[in-house]
């Protein structure tokens, strides 16, 4: 990593494990950038993380010409504002705290090498266990810290952090009270960062609620500026009579003036969902509809046979980076209730049937799209009663009953929040240039404390510590569940 300048303010951004972290951290970045900020993401293995990111620095500008003469995006280069770390991924599965506690060690130290290299003003933690090591490395090495949560419930790593971190960013006002034990004057509620280039087709400029009850309106800003981090940041331009809609589908391989319906299980696709869907298409055989479902890695081939099979008009991929151009050809959405997926529905306005992911800690995405749901935002089907019946019936009325849509995009607006990203930019950037706030439980080492010989370098003995106290905490049953209560 080098150093664009010695003034350049240096964030990092934690937002590896699904692409609910990532995308709404590649918004907050792409802010932080456009203020003349280095921002360093600090992604997962997976392959989303992996796909998402490699789009979003290849498609950046200007373009710069290396030694031989070879044009290469910014994005790629040594000097560019955003880079890309890949971390060990942190997770507690099967309960394997061995597992657990050793690659949460090996993350610990990848960060510290990552900061030794250049010592961060500020780390945002956009959620899971993989964010909890750059937090605690960051603190000591004297950075501001943040968080955010985009669902109605908090995570069991979001709720340990909360108590760690300066300021604490939320998607859902709901969210503001299941902070045990942290300050609600440290909490904020901002919605969940979306992309540039989520732009509802007619949404021209406007105060409306937004999520924020009782606060200010939030402006909407339509735009079609290239998003220097999403692939699809401009939509294709329209040419003369087409609809916005019909220029996505067209830009997909669809036709452009059919209804289109859009299935998506979140950015690792969902078995779930692709076989309840499986299920249903011999009710709609009648319709004439168009569909883009997108599979995960797993399920792409049988998908694909079985609406070859049943005659339908189909696009089937396994994975899309331009998901702005896919809710922007869709009539109606079948998807998983994650906040960042509900964020991307509010912002395109897009009517959707809610399967929430039955096996999601604490059962968040059905308090998600239950919120969705009771402000008439969205339907909301669980998948255990998702009969091919069921499915059937609430797909028709998403695909011809204009006048539900409608009511359904009027009360997405409220969910829409898009300044979201911009404000949390703003706050970091504000709390940058504040002096460091010392916490009674994890003091962060301040300018004078760091001597000049190790001033970038974390304790070795701090990280071995919290590694220790991580691995004796996880093998006490039920340590986590309660301390994170």
């Amino acid at each position: 990593m080098t150093e664009p300048g010695a003034n350049t303010p240096f964030v990092a951004i934690a937002c590896g494990g699904t692409g609910g972290h990532l995308f709404p951290g590649l918004a907050v970045a792409e802010q932080l950038t456009a203020r003349g900020c280095a921002v360093a993401l600090l992604i997962s293995p997976k392959d989303v993380d992996q796909q998402a990111v490699k789009s979003a620095l290849e498609c950046r500008t200007p373009l710069r010409r290396d030694a031989d003469g070879h044009s290469r995006s910014a994005g790629s280069v040594p000097g560019a504002p955003l880079e890309a770390f890949t971390l060990p991924a942190v997770a507690l599965q099967n309960r394997n705290y061995f597992s657990f506690a050793g690659n949460l060690l090996k993350s610990l130290f990848a960060a510290q090498k990552i900061f030794r290299r250049r010592k961060p003003d500020a780390v945002l933690a956009m959620g899971g266990f993989t964010s909890a090591p750059p937090v605690w490395v960051g603190k000591d090495f004297g950075a501001r810290t943040f968080l955010h949560e985009s669902n109605t419930i908090p995570g069991r790593a979001n709720r340990l952090l909360a108590r760690f971190v300066d300021e604490v960013f939320v998607g859902f006002p709901e969210a503001v009270t299941r902070f045990r034990g942290v300050p609600q004057s440290r909490i904020k509620v901002t919605g969940t960062p979306v992309r540039a280039g989520f732009v509802a087709a007619g949404v021209s400029p406007a105060v409306e609620p937004g999520i924020l009850p009782g606060g200010p309106g939030l402006e909407i800003e339509q735009s079609s500026k290239q998003s220097s981090l999403n692939p699809g940041g401009r939509m294709p331009p329209s040419t003369a009579g087409e609809t916005l809609a019909a220029t996505c589908r067209a830009a997909l391989g669809l036709e452009p003036n059919r209804q289109t319906i859009l299935v998506m299980g979140g950015s690792q696709g969902a078995s779930g969902i692709n076989e309840m869907i499986l299920s249903a298409l011999p009710l709609l055989a009648d319709r004439d509809w168009q569909w883009l479902h997108l599979t995960g890695m797993t399920g792409f081939e049988k998908v694909k046979q079985a609406y070859a099979t049943h005659g339908f008009k189909a696009v089937v991929r396994p994975f899309l980076a331009e998901m702005d151009l896919a809710l922007g050809a869709a009539t109606a959405a079948v998807s998983r209730a994650g906040a960042s997926s509900l964020a991307e529905l509010a912002a395109m306005r897009l009517p959707s049937l809610l399967v929430p992911f039955p096996a999601a800690a604490d059962n968040h995405q059905f308090f998600n799209a239950r919120a969705f749901e009771t402000t008439g935002a969205a339907r909301l089907l669980e998948q255990k009663d998702a009969t091919p019946e069921k499915v059937a019936a609430m797909l028709r009325e998403l695909g011809e009953n204009e006048a539900a849509r409608t009511a359904m995009q009027a009360a997405l607006a409220q969910w829409h929040a898009p300044q979201a990203a911009e404000q949390i930019a703003e706050n970091i950037l504000q709390a940058v240039g504040e002096p460091i706030m010392q916490s009674s439980k994890f003091q962060a080492s301040s300018p004078r404390e760091i001597s000049s010989s190790n001033d970038q370098t974390v304790s070795r003995a701090r990280v071995f510590g919290a590694w220790m106290l991580a691995l004796l905490w996880s093998l006490v049953p039920g340590a986590w569940s309660f301390y994170c209560q």
